[in-house]
């Protein structure tokens, strides 16, 4: 029977294979972009990957979450994927961390071990400090801006949060990052004007704000251009 990286093979070559198989690789969220963005890295061949997300599957994620379905809602996001990551690659040393990111945590999961993070959390907080951990250790790192209210696929794309607009949450993120002297960061973003008609407006309780619709395909666009990034460093095409 073939070897289910013959493919990847072919096209990645024996070594750009051995170095994504060696590869050590941190994703943090796995909601409609990190969940994607873990899946195509494991189907790359990363080798070794840990995940970090400490939500459950809710009704309202089904739309565009990998592990989101009528079977799964109230399950742990992180079993669902961690087993379906094991699934592709029995022999992925995957590690699983089921929890929300602290300050504390976030500096204690980054480490210089790590050859890439792949930022896919989408609340302000917890997002800034797990870049803050990645710039001060140094550890290359690409964050996921906003994806909700987009619908245009051909928008989306890769570069340094400077270059961002027309996007709330890069905005929010850009400016308290410069307050922090961070002014380069790799971001996977849309330049598209979000729908004002699609924003959502909460009483201030809840743990988002507000919100945007979204859409099945523009979350996981995002995860695979992380994806992406991440897979042509490791195969020094980057």
């Amino acid at each position: 029977m073939a070897e289910w990286t013959e493919r990847a093979e072919l096209l990645f070559t024996k070594e750009g294979l051995d170095n994504l198989q060696n590869a050590n690789v941190l994703v943090v969220g796995l909601g409609g972009v990190g969940s994607f963005a873990a899946e195509f890295l494991a189907r790359a061949g990363v080798g070794n990957m840990t995940i970090v997300d400490g939500d459950v599957v809710d009704i309202t994620n089904i739309n565009r979450q990998l592990p989101a379905l009528h079977s799964t809602v109230g399950e742990p996001k992180i079993k669902i994927v961690s087993d379906r990551l094991m699934d592709i690659n029995p022999k992925l040393k995957l590690t699983r961390v089921q929890e929300f990111l602290s300050p504390e945590r976030a500096f204690e999961i980054v480490s210089p071990e790590f050859d890439y993070v792949l930022d896919c959390i989408d609340s302000v907080t917890p997002k800034l400090n797990l870049i803050f951990a990645a710039k001060r250790k140094k550890v290359k790192i690409i964050s996921s801006m906003g994806a909700g209210g987009k619908m245009l696929a051909s928008k989306v794309k890769v570069g340094d949060i400077s270059k961002t607009c027309y996007c709330p949450f890069a905005k929010t993120i850009r400016r308290r990052l410069k307050a922090e002297k961070i002014y380069k960061l790799k971001v996977v973003f849309s330049p598209e004007i979000p729908d004002k008609k699609s924003l959502r407006m909460t009483d201030g309780k809840n743990f988002k704000k507000s919100f945007y619709g979204t859409n099945s395909y523009i979350p996981a666009l995002f995860g695979l251009h992380a994806a992406e990034t991440v897979i042509r460093h490791l195969l020094k095409k980057e």
